[in-house]
């Protein structure tokens, strides 16, 4: 594995409209089911770390939200695109060796404990991963003064250690939401 200071790297920042509301169960139900078999091809075919790189991609999540069937430009985006990976993966974490931790609001301070709860399912030691959540969070949130608060935190890894971070801050002077890659 890279040593932490090459592996702390920003791949991609997107602005978006802030808007509240959630999104309807019918659809959530739908776009679970669909990011589920999505990861598993993408896993089976080119291993979970593909899906990491993916998913830090800035330009391919919010495709893959579109493709999931979400607005195609709204700050929730962000937040369902992330549940949906959650909830569509749960049971299947230990097969596909690819696992999501965190969430929106309260559940983003949970993200440590979950890392920590799989750990008997990595090849590595948790710490290191818990670790880089809490500092991608406290980076994103303090260091960079931008205005935009965090309210999503998910933290997304592999058996072997390899991890990314997608996170979203809002600023409600502006009504915009930044999410961070």
């Amino acid at each position: 594995m890279a040593p932490m200071a090459d592996s702390l790297k920003r791949t991609g920042i997107a602005n978006l409209p802030l808007h509240y509301g959630k999104v309807p169960p019918w659809l959530f139900e739908r776009m679970a089911k669909l990011a589920r078999e999505i990861t598993i091809i993408i896993s089976a075919e080119f291993g979970p770390q593909e899906m990491l790189r993916r998913l830090s991609d800035a330009f391919w999540f919010q495709a893959f939200g579109c493709v999931l069937g979400y607005d195609w430009h709204s700050s929730g985006v962000t937040t369902t695109v992330c549940g949906a990976l959650k909830e569509g993966l749960k049971g299947l974490e230990a097969d596909l060796g690819f696992f999501v931790a965190g969430g929106k609001g309260r559940t983003s301070r949970k993200t440590s404990k979950e890392i920590e709860t799989r750990g008997h399912l990595l090849k590595v030691s948790p710490s290191p991963l818990v670790y880089a959540s809490r500092m991608a969070a406290k980076v994103d949130n303090s260091a960079l003064q931008d205005g935009y608060q965090l309210y999503h935190h998910t933290f997304f890894f592999t058996k072997d250690g390899s991890w990314a971070v997608i996170q979203q801050g809002m600023n409600e002077t502006n009504r915009y939401a930044r999410r961070y890659h």
